[in-house]
């Protein structure tokens, strides 16, 4: 008997409570989709990383500009070369580190930004809610396309570095009117009245109990943001104002060839489908991501 009733005790006792950014991340791979998504961007992912290792050439040597120049895929050179004889497959395998690497950074100063005026607006609400809304809404009327070639036309000479704030600062405003939602919707809720109750500061209950319910929101528009700056990045630098050369982007690969489209076609093909692959599976993640945090 006693031990009938220790055993009843120990199987009784609650388990642990799961994070919800376990949780989520749990619940993702059980669908083909995103089991395929999450294969297809790490091996996209690793071969980023592990471009010093894996790319055949140095991305930026010419090793001979008349006899090696636009050569189409061959078993020297799987992706063919580039008018200036350069090896595409490691001009490509280069490119994905760095258009990773910019989107992951420009995304990261977008959602710092964007979370937190958000969350700033929402709770303090009021006058203060009222005029950061409607500085706002000065910044959502700019085109950010526009205003990014605005900027980069007057400053040509970027570095990455600047490249990736500057994408950043002007990715946030979106995501700042969606967390100023959510957290106007939550600040009257059960939990943040006990918190207050309790003689939590206003700080406490922002950072430890309200944000952490905007997991959803800021995880899908950290994916769908990565996606959308790897093309606006591919897009600036086929224009010329975006990743200078002789650094390897998917977007000045397709440009270096974009006046020989016909004949030069491998040089839009294999950049074009990685960059494909790349924001295709960041789609689906982000909306994996969000059914998974959507299941109360």
């Amino acid at each position: 008997m006693p031990g009938q009733i220790q055993e009843f005790v120990v199987t009784s006792l609650p388990r642990p409570r799961e994070s919800a950014f376990a949780l989520g991340w749990r619940r993702i791979p059980r669908t083909p989709s995103s089991r395929i998504a999450l294969l297809i961007l790490g091996v996209i992912v690793l071969v980023g990383l592990l471009a010093p290792v894996i790319a055949p050439y140095d991305p930026a040597a010419q090793p001979d500009i008349v006899a090696l120049k636009n050569l189409p895929p061959s078993l020297a050179h799987p992706f063919g070369t580039d008018p200036y004889s350069r090896d595409v497959l490691s001009r490509v395998i280069y490119g994905a580190r760095l258009s990773l690497m910019i989107g992951f950074l420009a995304t990261l100063v977008s959602l710092t930004l964007g979370v937190a005026y958000g969350a700033i607006a929402g709770y303090a609400g009021g006058v203060v809610d009222a005029f950061m809304m409607r500085v706002l809404d000065a910044f959502l009327a700019i085109p950010r396309l526009l205003l990014l070639l605005g900027i980069l036309v007057a400053w040509p000479r970027l570095s990455i570095g600047a490249l990736v704030v500057f994408l950043g600062l002007t990715g946030w405003f979106a995501l700042s009117r969606i967390v100023r939602g959510q957290v106007l919707a939550l600040k009257h809720a059960e939990f943040v009245t006990a918190a207050q109750a309790l003689g939590a500061s206003r700080r406490r209950i922002l950072i430890r109990h309200l944000l952490p319910n905007l997991i959803s929101p800021i995880f899908v528009a950290a994916t769908l943001g990565i996606a959308h700056v790897i093309v606006l990045e591919a897009g600036l630098s086929y224009l010329g104002i975006g990743v200078p050369q002789p650094l390897a982007s998917w977007g000045n690969i397709i440009q270096d060839g974009a006046d020989q489209v016909a004949s030069l076609w491998w040089m839009s093909l294999f950049p074009g489908l990685f960059m494909v692959l790349t924001v295709m599976t960041l789609n689906i993640l982000g909306e994996a991501l969000s059914h998974a945090y959507d299941r109360r």
